[in-house]
């Protein structure tokens, strides 16, 4: 059982704690910036990633990895890791994280799709799995929160900030997707996943080096520094999301196909739900609660 879906198993456990670590990150972001928070979770999974590589290979650098695998998981990080990520932060300023997982909730139709047209196809239960799994998580997103959404960017209009959130949300939907299919490509041949994951964290830290000089926030990422509660926060969210997560969804598309882990880890807004209750001590209503149980069930779908 175990190994015959460890796919699966690795993409829910990659859910549960990106889930987890998006509370550090937010309350790192609301003190020092999405792009600081961004940038420097990405170098410290480098470091972490270096230092386990020679426990996976043998070496410090994963030189086990063919022209090939360099070129692929290089595309794949610096759409996932970068253009991804850098859109998704700035789409939840703008309109704010329900919205933007609600969007984020294609990345699976989106993934299964590319991956069909490059013969990686999903059965007809994968695919009514994944789409009672999206029901469930649209279901709980769609609902209206109990509490006010994050004001805008100051200085922005309301719908300049909807319109620019939303082009945003749908362009790291496309390259989180594209990323996806592109490193499962890879991970059915080149089996070190930890390898794989540093030469994907690797590739996007050229990206935040140039977009940060571009807006000269190099001063800004200093503070972290002097900020010791943003510090915290920060390490945590790095250790368990971009380390561990990261590392677990190169295992999931290893053995599982990209629509599958999509589909999986976008239960993060119904896996959210009981650390709403804990952390920001929101009400869960019956719609929230019955939207997480049509999810769960299309994941247990997915790995029956």
């Amino acid at each position: 059982m175990l190994s015959t879906h460890l796919g699966e198993l690795a993409s829910l456990a990659t859910a549960i704690l990106w889930t987890v670590s998006s509370i550090f990150f937010t309350s790192a972001g609301k003190r020092i910036g999405a792009l600081p928070v961004s940038f420097l979770r990405i170098v410290i999974a480098c470091v972490l990633l270096v230092a386990c590589t020679p426990l996976a290979a043998g070496r410090w650098l994963p030189a086990d990895a063919d022209g090939r695998a360099w070129l692929l998981l290089g595309i794949s990080g610096f759409l996932g890791f970068f253009l991804c990520d850098v859109c998704l932060f700035k789409a939840m300023l703008l309109i704010g994280p329900r919205r933007v997982l609600l969007i984020f909730s294609l990345t699976p139709p989106i993934a299964a799709l590319a991956s069909f047209v490059i013969g990686d196809a999903l059965s007809l239960r994968s695919w009514v799995a994944m789409a009672i799994t999206l029901a469930g998580v649209a279901w709980v997103v769609l609902e209206r929160p109990n509490h006010d959404e994050e004001p805008p960017i100051p200085g922005m209009s309301l719908l300049k900030a909807h319109r620019c959130g939303v082009a945003l949300a749908l362009f790291a939907t496309a390259t989180s997707a594209i990323g996806m299919v592109v490193s499962r490509e890879v991970m059915l041949d080149y089996h070190n996943v930890a390898g794989a994951t540093l030469i994907r964290a690797l590739a996007a830290l050229p990206g935040y080096v140039v977009l940060t000089t571009a807006w000269r926030r190099w001063r800004v990422l200093f503070l972290v520094l002097r900020d010791p509660p943003a510090r915290t926060a920060l390490g945590i969210g790095s250790v368990l999301g971009s380390f561990g997560g990261s590392l677990l969804m190169m295992v999931g598309l290893r053995y599982s196909s990209a629509g599958v882990v999509t589909t999986i880890t976008a239960t993060m807004p119904v896996l959210i739900l009981p650390l709403s209750i804990a952390v920001y001590h929101e009400r869960i209503s019956f719609r929230a609660v019955a939207g997480a149980v049509v999810a769960v069930a299309g994941v247990a779908l997915l790995m029956l």
